[in-house]
């Protein structure tokens, strides 16, 4: 093997890289493990509410590790929490560098959220009455139930059906006074289409950011935010979000933008002296010992404060908790900041400042004051406060309604500055607000959602037209984001959530315990497996199979991918298959040593023979995992990515890692047999004429299609809640429930209610129709309270409905996962999976065509993955009213039908592979051996990998999860029906179509000039 230097760089180098970034999943998980530690050993299962405290107790303790800092001469540096030697880290850095977990192993919540198009459209056109606009929104309503495209131009297609003389540039639609400078009244309907577009797409765009801001604030772990294509949908995922209910209403929220005018620091000083002294005195007679010395200086350094505004607090006095209880840092300059804080103590402030005690301290001029923080600024432990003068009703005298536009800008001297524009009530106001400002040197405050993001004072006099600009130390991206939050508040927009699943921690712990039990299991059998039928060899190719598993692991954590319970199949899975990469080779080399070749030319054209069948079969496996990969969401993008991942990393380390050890081994004069003494010979005289049992193949075959097809018309399939809509909920008892007495409870509260058991009889699966078009946070919570009602009498004595919906601590009573899909999101499901499948097929039709030049290989091989996935849905079809497992199909179940289409084709185009080889090699030989020939030399191969993979996936299977099961039954199942139809129905088929004519000969004298080139 050429390059072998390189080859060993770059695998150390992968190594260590893979080691390095795998470190901070192991100290991320111990610093968790401590967190957690400590909030048991604070908060006793006697304490009331204990989940919650222990909850909010974890994260109070990780918070920590980011906000404390350690004193290094002039500066406070973060605490560094994992030393590597060579280099030393935060949390926050541990945090960023670890592996992410998913919800289904970490918890959490996971939601798609739907930005009412509907609402911006009718802010857009002023809440216009015109009949034809209002009937074509709600045709589109109904359009979007079967369409595919989005609301908006449903709506456009709606429009244009019924609009007579109606146009979109009328002034009651579009070309009204808000829109007047971008909608003339001439304008064609195409051209105010384009000019819409780009409104809602700006609209959507400020809803993201607005969420993404809202989602920083929240503190979880790894939070992903994304916009879904151009469909008004944006998708959210929280791992590790324990207060889901919170999250909920974060979420759908819509956004607040008020303009206040500020108090100066000279205004609000006093009060701020006047807690903090009251403070002192609370501390003071809470230790009656302390010394009357130490109040003098209390005292004096009170009064010192109050003569000099812009002085500081000496942070590093040792009495520091006593001279200064309230934590004030330094104050303002007599701007619009009144205080200066450490951003850990933010909550203790508020609650010090707004106590009902300390505010009577306020004179009457000043008893509306609302105390706000200013944003929070990267890399900085301090927080800014404002005062803004507020009144009874606290109803700003501007809000965000009044914006109609903002756009990023430059002032006078080229700093980023934000530019806005407000409608003709909100121009009037502005100015008024700007005089006022003016002629009092004061200062405008902009808050969303109860942030200060800026309070510039007016230096030009009173802004009329309702046109002005913004400028302070902004950045450029600071300027865009200031921009896009303004424009949040210009149109009321709506936020439901159609699509929602929720994970309790608990539940994610077990499927991490589930998920590396049946991992290290399948790990073991393959290993042992390995080295029982190859010997020697089989030990080299475990080490490369060990080292693929930690680059495997490393690369995830390097791209940040998010490793979910299906990424943990889909590794298990490629463990089984990466195997066969080795199994190729190594019987590609036991055929050399037959033939009397060395050891070492055995070796080199075994590896050298080989390549062109792991190849082909690696990239049609490739190739439906990276079509599950597009079309995939959440979980089932996680499966994708460790395929496609294990894939790559298999081809490196069997290719290339395995070979270097072999030549290591064999160049210092050891010997391998590629075999032990009760596998040598095995296989080697097996001549089974595959094409005479052909057409018994073609019966059996054809009886399970005609069965399979015949359940599927009758029974029909068990359709989840992803394909039909609906919620559904995960419930564990403390005892043995009768599934059909829950039923009956739960059908006179819902009128319909789906239950089965999953995993052991104390746990059920619920699913249910009841206000299934109803998206609203409320409907949510009425679903999810009568289910704790009508499950009660089967619940523990005494538990409430917050402890059913946290999981009641360590008893794992409760509600253990819930999921939600509007019909809308159920069909774009069903139709994107159609497409999925439908794509694989006709990618691999292309790809075994462009690869073998003939036809009759890509439909031997398209009719067997048909016929494959057929049987899978027949038997499906035909079991899942008896299974003792969930057998839905949903979203994995597709993923696991297009894992089965790619490990088909993997046995086919081995055989199709050896095919092509003997055509070229045995021109003499009649088209019927040649074929019987080539299955019979790759059985030993097929049937290798089969048994490999199939012991793995019943680990899985046994051991796993119990959500996993119906798509590890799926994958059983293809398995078996793919190494028979790779066998009886690909290779057959393409035998029949090609022997007609001269197509067989044709076929051979393709092969034997491409050999020849």
């Amino acid at each position: 093997m050429q390059n072998k230097g390189i080859i060993k760089l770059f695998a150390i180098l992968f190594g260590l890289v893979s080691i390095y970034q795998l470190s901070f999943t192991f100290k991320g998980n111990q610093l968790e493990d401590a967190a957690r530690e400590a909030a048991v050993a604070k908060y006793a299962e006697t304490e009331e509410d204990f989940q919650t405290k222990r909850n909010q107790a974890e994260i109070s303790y990780l918070d920590s590790l980011k906000t404390t800092k350690n004193k290094v001469g002039d500066n406070f540096e973060p605490i560094e929490v994992y030393d590597l030697g060579i280099a030393q880290y935060t949390y926050t850095d541990v945090e960023k560098n670890a592996m992410n977990l998913g919800l289904d192993l970490k918890g959490g919540i996971n939601v798609i959220l739907q930005i009412s198009v509907r609402d911006i459209l009718k802010g857009l056109a002023n809440n216009s009455k015109d009949p034809v606009f209002n009937k074509a929104l709600d045709d589109a309503e109904e359009l979007q139930k079967d369409a595919q495209e989005s609301y908006l131009e449903s709506f456009f297609r709606a429009f244009d059906e019924i609009k007579g003389d109606t146009k979109l540039a009328s002034p009651d639609i579009f070309a009204n006074r808000t829109l007047s400078d971008e909608i003339k009244f001439d304008m064609s309907d195409d051209e105010v289409k384009s000019i819409i577009e780009t409104k809602i797409d700006e609209s959507i765009v400020s809803a993201f950011e607005v969420l993404r801001k809202r989602i920083d604030k929240f503190g979880v772990t790894s939070p992903n935010i994304q916009r879904l294509g151009n469909s008004g949908r944006i998708l959210l995922e929280l791992p590790g979000a324990k207060d889901i209910e919170r999250v909920k209403d974060l979420v759908t929220k819509t956004a607040q933008l008020q303009f206040w005018p500020t108090y100066k620091t000279q205004e609000v000083l006093p009060y701020l002296l006047q807690v903090n002294q009251a403070l002192v005195e609370a501390n003071k007679d809470a230790e009656p010992e302390a010394e009357v010395a130490e109040s003098e200086e209390v005292q004096d350094t009170t009064s010192s404060a109050i003569d000099d505004l812009t002085g500081q607090i000496e942070s590093d006095s040792t009495n520091v908790a006593d001279v200064n209880p309230l934590g004030i840092q330094s104050y303002g300059n007599g701007g619009p900041v009144v205080g200066v804080f450490l951003a850990k103590d933010r909550e203790k402030v508020m609650s010090e400042l707004n106590d009902s005690k300390n505010r009577s301290l306020l004179s009457a001029e000043m008893r509306n004051v609302r105390f706000v923080w200013g944003k929070q600024q990267e890399d900085s432990e301090y927080s800014e406060l404002y005062a803004i003068k507020s009144n009874r009703e606290g109803v700003p005298q501007l809000s965000g309604a009044v914006i109609t536009d903002a756009n990023q800008d430059y002032d006078q001297i080229s700093r980023p500055a934000v530019s806005m524009q407000m409608n003709a009530k909100g121009a009037k106001v502005w100015e008024e607000m700007t005089k006022k400002a003016y002629e009092t040197q004061g200062f405008i405050a902009i808050v969303l959602d109860n942030t200060v993001y800026s309070a510039p004072s007016v230096t030009t006099g009173p802004i009329a037209g309702g046109r002005s600009q913004i400028s302070g130390a902004f950045s450029l991206t600071e300027a865009v984001d200031l921009a896009n939050v303004l424009r949040a508040g210009k149109l009321p927009a709506s936020a439901e959530i159609v699509q929602a699943d929720e994970v309790g921690p608990s539940l994610g712990q077990e499927a991490i315990d589930s998920g590396m039990k049946s991992f290290g299991i399948a790990l073991i059998f393959v290993l042992l497996w390995m080295i029982f039928y190859y010997g020697k060899a089989g030990g080299f190719a475990d080490i490369a199979l060990l080292f693929n598993i930690l680059l495997i692991f490393g690369v995830l954590a390097s791209l940040g991918a998010v490793l979910t319970l299906p990424g943990i199949a889909g590794i298990v899975l490629t463990i089984g298959i990466s195997v066969d990469a080795n199994v190729l080779i190594f019987e590609r080399i036991r055929e050399e040593i037959e033939k009397g070749k060395s050891q070492k030319e055995s070796i080199k054209d075994g590896f050298a023979n080989a390549l062109s069948s792991i190849l082909d079969a690696n990239i049609t496996t490739g190739l439906t995992a990276l079509i599950l990969f597009v079309f995939g969401t959440g979980p089932i993008k996680g499966f994708a990515t460790t395929l496609i991942i294990g894939i790559l990393t298999s081809l490196f380390t069997a290719i290339f890692i395995t070979r270097l050890l072999i030549d290591w081994y064999t160049n210092r004069g050891g010997k391998l047999d590629f075999s032990t003494a009760m596998t040598k010979g095995l296989f080697k005289n097996v001549n089974i004429s595959f094409l005479k049992k052909r057409k018994i193949a073609y019966v059996i075959s054809g009886i399970f299609i005609i069965a399979s097809l015949g359940s599927l018309f009758t029974t029909g399939l068990d359709q989840g809640i992803d394909f039909v809509g609906g919620r559904t909920y995960q419930v564990r008892f403390d005892q043995e429930v009768s599934v059909e007495e829950v039923k009956g409870d739960l059908n006179a509260v819902f009128n319909s209610a789906e239950v089965k058991t999953i995993g052991g009889a104390n746990q059920l699966k619920i699913s249910t129709k009841y206000k299934v078009e109803d998206n609203s946070t409320e409907a949510d919570e009425e679903v999810q309270s009568k289910l704790f009602e009508a499950l009660q009498k089967y619940l523990p004595a005494g538990m409430t409905y917050q402890e059913f919906l946290d999981g009641s601590g360590n008893a794992k009573i409760g509600k253990m996962l819930s999921s939600k899909v509007s019909p809308t999101i159920a069909d774009d499901i069903k139709k994107s999976s159609v497409w999925a499948v439908l794509g694989s097929l006709v990618v691999v039709f292309l790809y075994i065509l462009l690869r073998f030049k003939k036809w009759q290989f890509s439909l031997g091989a398209v009719a067997a993955v048909f016929h494959d996935v057929l049987i899978v849905l027949g038997i499906f079809s035909i079991t899942w009213k008896f299974m003792p497992f969930s057998m839905e199909i949903d979203q994995a179940f597709i993923a696991a039908i297009l894992t089965v289409i790619g490990y088909s084709l993997n046995d086919t185009v081995v055989v199709f592979d050896r095919i092509r080889e003997f055509l070229n090699e045995h021109t003499s030989w009649e088209f019927g051996k040649t074929i019987n020939t080539s299955l019979n030399s790759t059985l030993s191969r097929t049937l290798n990998t089969s048994v490999t993979t199939l012991v793995v996936l019943l680990a899985m299977f046994i051991f796993g999860a119990d959500s996993l099961r119906g798509l590890l039954f799926a994958l059983i199942v293809g398995v078996v029906v793919g190494t028979y139809s790779s066998m009886f129905i690909a290779t057959p088929l393409m035998y029949d179509t090609a022997k007609k004519g001269d197509a067989a000969e044709s076929l051979k004298d393709k092969v034997k000039e491409e050999g020849e080139e």
